[in-house]
């Protein structure tokens, strides 16, 4: 059975992916409406994705003999004013899950929970790799600066991202 501690933490990071996803479709919706198709289409996969993320530790819990226990999920922001805003505010509110994400390790250190050590240690990979995503944006848009091709460009090349579904273990 999972440490009581670590099942509250799981949880509260349930929401924050699930709340992670809402905040993606959002940014998806103002790129829609700003006609960048390419740009809406990289933060719907980013939203899939993080439902992913949750779905998996919802699954750990029950896998553990522990209890899911779903809260409100936080409206996100819905202004936004350009894309240089938009993938700076991705860049923070990554930062800000991985900051969470290190706080599940630490806590599941404190506690003597391996198995959660262990499963946590994936999340923390997997944030590496969305810091890495947003600030490769961020520094294509910078370098490009007002080029409407050069964003056109961009745009075109984030719309040929996919979707894979995240799993925990294949």
């Amino acid at each position: 059975m999972i440490n009581e501690k670590v099942q509250e933490i799981l949880n509260s990071q349930i929401n924050k992916e699930f709340y992670s996803a809402y905040l993606y479709l959002a940014m998806s919706a103002y790129f829609d409406k700003a006609g960048l198709y390419g740009f809406s289409n990289w933060t719907k996969v980013q939203a899939k994705e993080e439902v992913d993320h949750g779905m998996i530790i919802f699954d750990y819990i029950v896998e553990q003999d522990g209890r899911v226990k779903l809260e409100q999920i936080e409206a996100p922001e819905v202004e936004f004013t350009c894309p240089m805003q938009v993938f700076e505010k991705v860049l923070e509110h990554e930062k800000y899950v991985t900051d969470s994400i290190n706080s599940v390790a630490h806590l599941s250190d404190d506690e003597c929970d391996l198995a959660t050590r262990q499963f946590v240690d994936w999340y923390i990979s997997e944030q590496v790799e969305e810091e890495a995503n947003a600030r490769n944006v961020i520094t294509k848009l910078k370098m490009f600066g007002d080029e409407k091709a050069s964003l056109y460009h961009l745009d075109k090349e984030l719309g040929e991202r996919e979707y894979k579904a995240h799993k925990y273990r294949e």
